[in-house]
């Protein structure tokens, strides 16, 4: 059902479609943001909340896959399917979860986890071995100190294709204690600049939305227009992974559901 306006007046709040016109004292918005539009998805809600004159943070897929450049995808990408248990940081927060390569970058609970708080052009950090001193056991012994011997160890904890091509890609200048520090170093460091994210089509969910402060934490309603509530995904509030989405947007109508 289209809509083709929403007007308010002492009555109440009147809702126009094709069909027929619909009119209550109290009006919530449920219309979800912008990720997967192929189910619908719409900037609709975005667009009620302006024309009330509330503000509206900037939106951006999040809890999404990550791509990387032609050069990295080129290195990588061709491992599509193998996963490993990382640490993926940007900033201050950082999750110790499986990553995923695809076809075209980076996915798994630890990437989506981290795309939420990824600004681009920054790169994220990812610890590949995260828990494990990899190289230092093996720098102490009195084993050779060769490509084929720091082939072994990453295998111990990477799956072995995954650490046999990390490796190819970062094999130190030499076999110095030095080196071989460095080497461990950029294992729990892996500086990665993704090109872009996979956007709203394989967004789980949208950041950014309706200010927070434009609404009533206990009712979610409007503080400028009485009777008008926002709730769920238009509103800027996004959550990790784990139904956490879900329980906000349970939770908001609820609240919503009892102050009407």
């Amino acid at each position: 059902m289209q809509i083709h306006s929403v007007t308010r007046s002492d009555a109440g709040f009147s809702v126009l479609t094709q069909q027929d016109e619909f009119c209550a004292p109290a009006l919530v918005v449920a219309t979800g943001g912008l990720s997967i539009p192929r189910m619908g998805a719409t900037a609709f809600g975005y667009e009620l909340a302006r024309q009330f004159g509330l503000a509206v943070r900037e939106c951006r897929p999040a809890l999404v896959p990550l791509t990387l450049n032609t050069r990295d995808c080129q290195r990588y990408c061709d491992l599509a399917g193998i996963s490993a248990e990382v640490i993926a940081s940007f900033g201050s927060q950082q999750f110790r979860e499986k990553m995923l390569i695809t076809h075209r970058g980076l996915s798994g609970p630890a990437i989506l986890q981290i795309s939420s708080y990824w600004k681009k052009p920054e790169p994220i950090m990812i610890d590949l071995a995260p828990g494990h001193e990899v190289i230092a056991p093996w720098q102490q012994s009195k084993g050779r100190r060769d490509i084929q011997n720091a082939r072994s160890a990453l295998r111990e904890v990477l799956p072995a294709r995954l650490a046999d091509r990390w490796l190819e890609n970062h094999a130190p200048p030499g076999w110095t204690n030095h080196d071989l520090a460095e080497l461990e170093r950029h294992l729990h460091h892996w500086s990665v600049t993704p090109e872009g994210t996979e956007g709203y089509a394989k967004a789980e969910v949208t950041a950014g939305g309706v200010d927070t402060d434009e609404l009533s934490a206990k009712t979610m309603e409007s503080r400028r227009v009485p009777g008008l509530f926002f709730i769920g995904e238009v509103v800027d509030v996004t959550g990790h992974l784990g139904g956490f989405n879900f329980q906000w947007a349970w939770a908001s109508g609820f609240c919503a559901g009892n102050a009407v």
